[in-house]
């Protein structure tokens, strides 16, 4: 049915329509995505699950164009969990060379160069293969300069560990003397996050894929009051207009710092 309905054109007009919805309207600054769905993608097609994460690597950045072109400034995207480290170790070899493949391509992609895009990897990264932390390395750096947009990606991480992290840091600088204890406040505590570097740190609206409804140890200190949307697609499948209607749910919504 889909199929039937993108050769008929259906998909193109209510994309267009949907556009039409939110443009002239807000955008999010930051919008996080939780990547869910690609082994479950390839499992239904019969085929291995790295198949599934090429497949969703292609889509992250199809829709990292989608967002920038769209005014978003900051992207954060969900690729591995601490969790997920625990995998059959096969199927985390050929995860690690799609990462791999997908960050060598980043370091000449006009996309992340013409649109000035300053890109990180937050996580526990001593955990991952030395040639990945290599080109992270590299392209930290050769993006460093920028400040037009911002492309986070959440690779070996874990909310929680990132508080603890941050917790251990802090008592490290109470302890000698850079912090009296009496100073300490949410703002001063955000400085000692993964995200501490950006402008707006705190997504405004975080989309996870999949069906699934739950954060999964994502962001846990940034999201308490970000805007959450849920939808039933699976990663690798996600198109244009599902990223217009969850920006519809965002704008839809009445923001409420609080109650």
């Amino acid at each position: 049915m889909r199929r039937l309905l993108k050769l008929l054109g259906i998909y193109k007009l209510y994309e267009k329509w949907l556009y039409s919805q939110i443009k002239g309207k807000p955008v999010p600054s930051h919008v996080a995505i939780i990547l869910d769905g690609n082994r479950r993608w390839a499992r239904r097609r019969g085929l291995p699950p790295w198949y599934g994460h090429e497949e969703g690597a292609r889509k992250a950045k199809q829709v990292l164009r989608w967002l920038l072109d769209l005014g978003v400034t900051t992207v954060t995207l969900y690729v591995l969990s601490t969790e997920n480290l625990r995998r059959d170790p096969v199927e985390l070899s050929k995860l690690f060379e799609v990462i791999e493949k997908y960050l060598r391509d980043s370091l000449r992609d006009p996309l992340i160069f013409e649109n000035e895009v300053k890109f990180k990897a937050i996580g526990k990264l001593d955990l991952l293969p030395k040639g990945i932390r290599d080109l992270i390395a590299e392209l930290e750096d050769r993006t460093r300069g920028f400040s037009r947009h911002f492309l986070n990606v959440a690779i070996a991480y874990g909310g929680r560990s990132e508080i603890v992290e941050a917790v251990r840091k802090l008592a490290r600088d109470v302890r000698n003397g850079k912090v009296d204890p009496s100073e300490i406040s949410e703002e001063l505590f955000e400085k000692y996050l993964f995200t501490s570097y950006l402008p707006n740190p705190s997504p405004d609206l975080i989309v996870r894929t999949s069906g699934e409804e739950r954060l999964s140890n994502f962001l846990l200190w940034q999201s308490a009051y970000s805007e959450l949307c849920f939808l039933d697609v699976y990663w690798p499948e996600f198109r244009r207009i599902d990223l217009l209607r969850a920006i519809r749910i965002y704008q839809r919504r009445a923001r409420r710092f609080g109650l």
